[in-house]
């Protein structure tokens, strides 16, 4: 008899788990609270304006081309990746920028360019970085950590890596040039964290990006999102959406399937829930059957920061504006600690802009641009009240942009929305409206992180931003690996219920 799977939560950790369960020979079905599948990777159109909601930026493209071949087909043949140069344009207050990306020889011609000394800072940063890839994603991150043991084996790694470090302290060993410093220590913030609490393990991100290139899908992340599920339709994996699970449904340390809103009981051998797991074990199991680890998680994890996110138009092109603009604002470690720690949302800022324009001009009408910017706020146990901020803020950065990067843009911008972190805590489930789950600490990190194997239940699993390895897509993505690899142990023990 054929098993069943049900994956609660269509986002990219969803969406793989299916793909690689349904590759197992499982039944899979998938149930999505939101109209349409892609989780966070949503796509609006407004006004003839798309946009991508979430991600944006494509690390590790072979994680997506291993789902199409799972099945005998080739990714390419379904939707392009293209490689941008540069990857990232940084804009320094005093009007300086700083172009990383593409080859080796152009980044230490700009690095050059700001600080000679730095050039051997820099080689001897990307070596440092390899060799934490080669552990942290080549060793660790498809390795199931539900096991003290299995971290255990791993301290004397982590050890010899300085991981207790943060990344803005390995940053610092390498390089002196405090824009350079800045530049190479934001990658914490693509997952969560603050470069000054995040530990160096993450420092990987680094040669992650050096060793395969950052690619924009054409379409938009939407357009993967639907030939994922094509892929997905091809392959009879059955679909719910605008559907919410009230309950998970358990019987001893087993679960069985999920009560719906509605009432209705759905079976499964097995549960994947892609989502926050803040709210899994908040919400969704009964509390006495928790275990108390488990709870100490929930109860005392550090939350990743929020964010807002503006979305508009513009009835003119900026054509000197990179496809990824990171918009560095006066303050650096001041502003993570208004956000990561006092918790306050601050006047000043540091933007992250998206063009994708500047890639694919299928994204506006002809002759126009499609941004969003995205902002780094505290979560909501800031307690900001977002109906009377969020207009001063969408204020103050359509000002800033108006005078620096996007000039003349209050006389050009159209069709504006936004996303706050209450939207993530009521279109996600995320807790506190939290960007990325928890943060990527040391201490939240690998078996310390919420496991891929639910604890206390043997046949309930969890991907995404909140479980090992890690928020971002190489992340979610890569987390589906793990369960497929605790599935297949299941299988192979005929131990499901």
């Amino acid at each position: 008899m054929t098993k069943s799977a049900l994956v609660v939560g269509a986002g990219f950790g969803g969406i793989a788990t299916a793909l690689r369960l349904r590759a197992l020979g499982l039944d899979v079905h998938v149930v999505e609270r939101q109209e349409s599948i892609g989780g966070r990777a949503q796509a609006f159109e407004v006004d003839g304006y798309r946009h991508d909601a979430g991600p944006t930026v494509i690390t590790a493209p072979f994680l997506f081309d291993e789902l199409f071949e799972l099945f005998g087909e080739r990714r390419e043949d379904h939707i392009e990746f293209r490689e941008l140069t540069p990857w990232y344009r940084f804009i320094f207050p005093d009007g300086d920028h700083f172009d990383y990306g593409g080859t080796l020889e152009k980044t230490l011609a700009e690095i050059r360019r700001i600080e000679p000394k730095d050039q051997a800072g820099y080689e001897s940063l990307v070596q440092h970085s390899k060799a934490m890839f080669d552990i942290g994603f080549s060793q660790l991150a498809h390795q199931p950590f539900h096991e003290i043991k299995t971290m255990a084996k791993q301290i004397p790694h982590l050890a010899r890596l300085r991981s207790d470090r943060s990344v803005w302290d390995m940053v610092c060993k390498h390089l002196s040039h405090d824009k350079l410093r800045q530049a190479f220590s934001i990658q914490p913030l693509l997952v969560g964290g603050s470069p000054f609490d995040t530990t160096s393990i993450y420092g990987l991100i680094h040669y992650l990006e050096r060793a395969f290139g950052i690619f924009f899908a054409m379409g938009g992340t939407g357009a993967l999102v639907e030939q994922l599920k094509q892929l997905m339709l091809r392959q009879g994996i059955t679909f719910r959406t605008g559907t919410t699970v009230s309950e998970i449904l358990t019987s001893q340390n087993k679960v069985f399937g999920v009560k719906l809103e509605s009432g209705e009981v759905v079976t499964a051998d097995c549960v994947v829930f892609n989502g926050d797991p803040m709210y899994l074990y908040r919400e969704l199991l009964p509390e006495n059957k928790i275990p108390f680890t488990t709870r100490l998680k929930r109860d005392y994890s550090k939350l990743s920061m929020g964010l807002y996110v503006l979305f508009f138009g513009a009835n003119k092109q900026y054509r000197d504006v990179a496809h990824h603009t990171i918009w560095m604002g006066q303050r650096y470690k001041d502003l993570l600690d208004d956000i990561f720690h006092r918790q306050v949302l601050a006047d000043d800022f540091s933007l992250y802009l998206h063009r994708p324009t500047a890639t694919d001009s299928s994204f506006a009408p002809t002759g126009h641009d499609s941004f969003y910017v995205l902002a780094p706020v505290p979560h909501q146990g800031g307690c900001i009240d977002w109906a009377v901020e969020e207009p001063k803020l969408r204020y103050r950065i359509i000002e800033a942009l108006d005078q620096t990067i996007l000039p003349d843009l209050k006389a050009h911008i159209q069709a504006p929305f936004s996303m706050t972190p209450d939207h993530f805590a009521e279109d996600y489930l995320s807790y506190q409206g939290a960007g990325f789950s928890i943060a990527p600490l040391f201490t939240q990190s690998a078996w310390f992180r919420f496991h891929n194997k639910a604890e206390g239940f043997a046949n309930l699993y969890l991907t995404g931003a909140g479980t090992h390895p890690g928020a971002g897509m190489p992340g979610v993505i890569s987390s589906a690996k793990v369960v497929e690899q605790l599935v297949k142990e299941t299988m192979a023990k005929r131990a499901f219920v």
